[in-house]
């Protein structure tokens, strides 16, 4: 366990990590460094990052959907696909090491970028019928790099959902939510099981996290697609700066 002090920082950072998470993703990049810090092994940190962060996923889920940010007739599909590729995922993280992965995620991370900061006109009424189908791979493949690594994927979720769906920025960013629900509880479930979540901070940080979620989605749904497009370019800023630093760091 770590101090009470030390837990008062965390559970702010968990608050601007949810805040953050319900707009754009990226929440871990908060969270996780702020767990290492406090001194947890790196699989609790992880484990217990994915504990506080199921909550503020929750939050902002529901946030989203009460305000009608959601598309429910994609909402089914994209849970169940998520949930699956997320627990593929955490399963394959036990067997390998993910950071061979993170030349090719900063490369997408900047394709996203590019997508995001050129604006494009959204599309209306229903979607194509190879656009439904195409939310199976799009989930379980999005779902499966969360379980397995995760930095990114609200971003990415978001430029699927515009690319494929037509979406605002504001609509994809709620659809997304829904694969990230799916994600973060299926990563918990494994994680719970294996008894590696440090609830002792994993619950205080979830009461902050979502609080933060629950502020940053009805600002996503009050401020429109502009503020959206901004906090998700800082975001993908912050994860291929961190990503990059990651990679020419000196190892120990």
């Amino acid at each position: 366990m770590v101090s009470l002090p030390t837990l008062g920082l965390l559970a702010l950072a968990a608050f601007g990590a949810g805040l953050v998470d319900a707009i754009a993703g990226g929440g871990g990049l908060v969270t996780v460094p702020s767990l290492l810090a406090a001194g947890l092994p790196v699989p609790v940190a992880l484990a217990t990052n994915k504990g506080q962060a199921a909550f503020g996923a929750v939050s902002s889920f529901a946030s989203f959907w009460s305000r009608g940010g959601i598309d429910r007739s994609r909402a089914p599909l994209g849970f169940v696909c998520g949930f699956l590729g997320s627990l593929a995922g955490a399963r394959v993280l036990l067997m390998i090491r993910p950071e061979p992965l993170r030349p090719l995620i900063i490369v997408l991370l900047l394709l996203a970028a590019g997508i995001v900061a050129w604006p494009r006109k959204p599309t209306h009424g229903q979607p194509h019928a190879w656009a439904m189908k195409a939310l199976v791979p799009i989930a379980c493949l999005l779902g499966f790099y969360d379980g397995f690594f995760g930095p990114g994927v609200g971003s990415m979720l978001i430029v699927a959902f515009v690319l494929v769906f037509g979406d605002t920025l504001t609509r994809a960013s709620g659809n997304a939510k829904v694969v990230n629900l799916a994600s973060n509880l299926a990563a918990l479930a494994l994680f719970t099981y294996r008894g590696t979540v440090e609830w002792g901070i994993a619950l205080p940080m979830a009461l902050a996290n979502a609080s933060g979620a629950f502020v940053g989605a009805r600002l996503a749904v009050k401020r429109g697609d502009r503020f959206v497009r901004i906090v998700v370019l800082a975001v993908v800023a912050a994860l291929v700066t961190k990503l990059v630093l990651d990679l020419v760091r000196p190892p120990g």
